[in-house]
């Protein structure tokens, strides 16, 4: 079976306005995030999603265990207007709080 069989790209509701020539995201980055964290975990390779900064301004960061060509063409490179970092990464577990 390809690699990338059964599993589509992510749309992304790359929906955002113009002002002052640039792209400018309809809606906070954190409620962003809530809403694509779980269809981006759903691709198999994705170990996690955080916020974060590119160039300065709000990003999406995507850690994945291997960069693969086929997780390039399904994440979006921007979504709704703020971009998408894809970075390799070991697994990630949750700190314990104790």
């Amino acid at each position: 079976m390809p690699e990338n069989e059964g599993q589509s790209r992510l749309d992304c509701g790359c929906g955002y306005r113009v002002g002052q020539g640039r792209r400018m995201p309809d809606r906070p980055i954190e409620s962003v995030l809530r809403e694509y964290t779980d269809r981006l975990m759903a691709f198999e390779g994705v170990v996690g999603t955080a916020q974060g900064e590119c160039d300065g301004k709000p990003c999406i960061k995507v850690f994945v265990a291997t960069k693969t060509s086929a997780l390039a063409r399904r994440i979006p490179h921007v979504i709704e207007g703020y971009e998408v970092e894809v970075i390799e990464s070991d697994e990630i577990h949750a700190l314990d709080p104790g």
